[in-house]
């Protein structure tokens, strides 16, 4: 199949200001790129000819973190992500992955649940058949969950691993790696990987980087302890020389928010020494992650079905809501998110302040009761974050976005869900923050946006001709109305497809077409 993509503004991800031409793919790949576009005569060979006239023609964007590991199987047209024109995603976070998954290991409740009989899998290959059965729409490159791998070793008790333990986690990280794992992602503050010290993880590190692989992590504090945490990813990096991202970069709390500046700092100071590390953050100002992250520590420890049985033990329930009733938690801040009972439907886009009533007069215990019924699944939004350091954070250039979402869709299995507004809408969000729209802004600008949301995140996961527009390259390709890419998606009404986005080429096959989803599945499992 041979397509000309004719007459439109090219701007090549290379930080190199756009260009008028053409651009040529024959099959998966560019076949050219030619500034001031071809001779009319020269157009009869093409299968498919695209009038890009007033458009912008980009390289498809590269989620640089993301969630997507188990929806890819279950709607692998990944709606929210090529609508908004995501090409490749980068999934395996905070330490949850989609593999692997031995002795205790699970796998988060919607997840788990939404699968269904399709959970067939234990090891990373055998996800990577089952994934290539479903025939994806976009790339995506997996890493290896801490948590995942720790559960399948460890389980979810509240200690250190053993020195057999730990060997045997090094093993099993070595295996998946070797079938096509990325790296190591890390969750610090989640169950079990929150119980792990230091030395693990920087051994675990040293695997990775042993075998050519990578490290992201959300780290063990982004708010009271943040700079701790981020000497904390210094020193791993020292100790590994491994490649680093810190996920979702930010602070925290309206009493951490006065960090912003010496985190940046100490931060610009490990890439002006020569440490490799990054950073990546969505263009909101909320947090989102799961309800039970209120619980304290003691009734976190075992994951949901040892909460589920907590709160039907009179004793440590009344335990639960005192400690909570007990933090100093602004309850107006906190959003309920996705739920999972009807009779949690209408607590969906309010707050917990909001909902409070005659029959659930604490905080606490309307938390426990919303959780309950979701079988400890809610989800929630955090707003705990500022916009002012948000700009700080989007002004330093080794920032990408990460949406921090798996992909959803407005039907279907995911439909039913209540998402943050950034699974559909990080990339318009991020090209306004940065590039300041379409009416503002100089060509640089506009084009180190671009760079940011492509070919440095490329470079920076090792992601080989991927991200830039240039002859052999892959065509992943977007074809987008500068002027009308908007985010339409909000905390209320959040399943809402972006604008603007005309058409996304995946590996060459027209994948996104005016809003209409081809089903080409022409993505792949990438490999380093």
């Amino acid at each position: 199949m041979r397509t000309l993509i004719a007459g439109g503004t090219i701007v090549d991800g290379t930080g190199r200001p756009g260009i008028c031409g053409d651009l040529m793919i024959d099959g998966d790949r560019i076949a050219d790129v030619v500034q001031g576009g071809l001779p009319p005569s020269a157009r009869d060979g093409f299968d498919c000819v695209v009038d890009a006239a007033g458009r912008m023609v980009t390289p498809g964007f590269i989620d640089a973190h993301s969630h997507s590991d188990a929806y890819l199987v279950i709607e692998p047209d990944a709606p929210s992500k090529l609508s908004q024109g995501v090409t490749t995603e980068i999934n395996g976070q905070c330490g949850g992955s989609i593999a692997p998954r031995y002795g205790e290991a699970r796998l988060s409740g919607d997840w788990a649940s939404l699968l269904g009989d399709r959970l067939s899998w234990r090891s990373l290959a055998e996800y990577r058949e089952v994934l290539s059965a479903a025939k994806p729409s976009i790339n995506t490159v997996q890493f290896i969950g801490h948590n995942t791998l720790r559960s399948s070793v460890v389980g979810y008790a509240g200690r250190r691993a053993t020195p057999e333990e730990q060997a045997e986690m090094e093993r099993l990280l070595a295996r998946e790696l070797d079938d096509g794992g990325w790296g190591l992602t890390t969750g610090l503050i989640y169950q079990p990987g929150k119980y792990s010290t230091p030395e693990e993880v920087v051994a675990l590190a040293k695997v990775a980087a042993a075998h050519g692989g990578y490290y992201a992590t959300h780290m063990r504090s982004e708010g009271d302890r943040i700079l701790e945490a981020i000497d904390e990813v210094i020193s791993l990096v020292e100790a590994t020389g491994i490649r680093a991202e810190i996920s979702h970069l930010k602070t925290s709390g309206r009493r951490n928010w006065g960090k912003i500046d010496q985190v940046l700092e100490r931060m610009q100071a490990a890439v002006d020494s020569g440490l490799l590390l990054g950073s990546d953050r969505y263009p909101f100002c909320a947090a989102g992650t799961d309800l039970d992250v209120v619980f304290p520590d003691w009734a976190g420890e075992g994951g949901a079905p040892a909460e589920m049985e907590r709160l039907e033990s009179a004793e440590h329930r009344a335990r639960i809501v005192a400690d909570i009733d007990a933090s100093d938690r602004d309850w107006s801040t906190v959003m309920i998110g996705g739920v999972w009972h009807e009779d949690n439907r209408h607590c969906s886009g309010r707050t917990v302040a909001e909902l409070l009533d005659s029959r659930h007069a604490t905080p606490g215990e309307l938390v426990c009761s919303i959780l309950e019924k979701d079988l400890c699944r809610t989800g929630a939004f955090f707003f705990g974050m500022s916009e002012e350091n948000l700009a700080k954070i989007y002004a330093m250039p080794w920032i990408v976005p990460g949406s921090d979402a798996s992909l959803r869709a407005p039907w279907g299995p995911l439909g039913a869900d209540h998402p943050h507004p950034r699974a559909y809408g990080t990339m318009p969000e991020f090209y306004r923050m940065v590039a300041g729209g379409a009416s503002e802004g100089n060509a640089q600008r506009k084009a180190d946006a671009i760079a940011r949301m492509t070919s440095v995140p490329a470079k920076r996961f090792g992601i080989r001709g991927r991200g830039v527009l240039e002859k052999g390259a892959f065509a992943d390709v977007a074809v987008w109305r500068e002027d009308a890419f908007r985010n339409t998606a909000t905390y209320a009404r959040s399943h809402s497809f972006c604008t603007g986005m005309e058409k996304v080429f995946v590996n060459g096959a027209l994948s996104y077409d005016g809003g209409r989803f081809t089903h080409a599945g022409s993505g792949r499992f990438l490999e380093r």
